[in-house]
């Protein structure tokens, strides 16, 4: 119990400090760019025209709502962290009381074998999932208070206000809008990330080299970091779908189109060749052919 308390306390700090660059980072995604691209310089020393990064976006949301503003839908996202970091818990703490297994083919099951990577991360998988699909109301209530920024709209204002608004417009599955590419990147991006450690740890890493476990804690992280970008897609289409046709500006033309499923939102932004779009908060170059359409304009 009382690691769970202290797993809470730590992912609410975390969740308090990083929730303004989520916060732009969503109005990036929607394609809200209410400031003109600047002049300035890319790796190569080359000048290109860029859009506002994080801290000229940050600026600007400050100038219009104060540093209160950067915290919008903070609410619902700490009580999605504390649920999910309850649910993640529990549930893992089952799997491990049953014994899971998936892979039981005569290997070691010591700590890195192949067998031993494969239970595990299956167990956090079901762990991770039944904390997405629980927490994932939240979520949604998350990223539409947010978007309000873009139309001024104060529709979704409170957790519970929120809750009644989405189930008398959108009934029980609004809560879930965007769940399956959710769900699919949070799994896709676990297996990529824990198989390509083990490879790179069993085949390239030798255990008479020195440092060994430094540089094993270093492969978690590039494969954690390479996982995450193959599968952003995801992330960017499930947030989409969170907002589309919920009523607000920024789910509305001409930020984002009606979308059916989400698949059709998938081949969308395939096709206009927007499914990168926010990964980057930091360096963001102005798209070739593209021209800057202003204030409530979609710009990428």
């Amino acid at each position: 119990m009382a690691e769970t308390c202290g797993q809470v306390l730590l992912g609410s700090g975390l969740t308090v400090l990083s929730h303004p660059l989520m916060y732009i980072k969503i109005l990036v995604q929607v394609g809200h760019e209410p400031l003109p691209p600047t002049l300035g310089w890319n790796l190569f020393g080359r000048q290109v025209h860029q859009l506002p990064g994080l801290f000229a976006y940050a600026k600007h949301i400050i100038k219009i709502d104060g540093k209160a503003g950067l915290f919008k839908g903070l609410g619902p996202r700490l009580c999605a962290g504390t649920i999910g970091t309850i649910v993640h818990g529990k549930v893992l703490q089952k799997c491990h009381e049953n014994n899971l297994k998936v892979l039981n083919i005569g290997q070691k099951k010591e700590e890195g074998s192949l067998q031993y990577v494969v239970n595990e991360t299956t167990k956090e998988m079901i762990a991770r999932s039944c904390a997405t699909i629980v927490t994932h109301p939240f979520h949604v209530i998350t990223l539409r208070c947010m978007v309000q920024f873009i139309g001024r709209e104060t529709k979704y204002s409170g957790v519970f206000d929120s809750i009644i608004t989405i189930y008398k417009e959108d009934g029980i599955l609004g809560f879930f809008a965007g769940l399956i590419p959710r769900l699919l990147g949070d799994i896709f991006s676990l297996w990529i990330c824990n198989m390509l450690a083990h490879f790179i740890n069993s085949y390239a890493l030798d255990d008479s080299m020195s440092h060994t476990s430094e540089l094993k804690n270093c492969s978690q992280a590039a494969t954690g970091f390479f996982a995450s970008m193959l599968t952003y897609p995801f992330v960017l289409v499930s947030n989409m779908m969170a907002i589309n046709n919920c009523g607000l500006a920024g789910g509305l033309p001409p930020y984002a189109e009606s979308y059916h499923t989400w698949i059709d939102c998938w081949r969308h932004l395939s096709q206009e060749g927007n499914m990168s779009r926010g990964n980057s908060l930091f360096f963001r170059k102005v798209p070739a052919g593209k021209l800057y359409s202003g204030f409530q304009k979609r710009f990428l």
